[in-house]
């Protein structure tokens, strides 16, 4: 039995909120203390790109990529529980032992 950090990243902000509330229920169901969810900030990523591949050097369009984070600390649990989670498409999982 050991204590997880459990990172939780996705492209959207409702999908992350859905996912996290999922996470806590489960483990919470378990009967193990749960530590969360914190906040983390949201990167933003901005790619530009021309319009026009010869000419209007000038004539540019801007795309966002927003990754929102979330933060779980889940006490005295294996690592096999957090592995049967089901999460949606477009979330990724990251354990880390502490």
């Amino acid at each position: 039995m050991l204590n997880y950090k459990i990172q939780i990243k996705a492209f959207d902000g409702y999908i992350l909120n859905i996912s996290v509330i999922k996470i806590i229920n489960y483990i919470s169901k378990q009967n193990i203390k749960v530590n969360g969810p914190i906040t983390l900030p949201t990167k933003k990523k901005i790619y530009t790109i021309l319009r026009s591949p010869h000419v209007h050097k000038k004539s540019r369009e801007q795309f966002k990529l927003y990754i929102h984070k979330r933060f779980v600390v889940v006490y005295n649990v294996k690592s096999k529980i957090l592995k049967k989670m089901d999460l949606p498409s477009g979330v990724k999982l990251k354990l880390k032992k502490c």
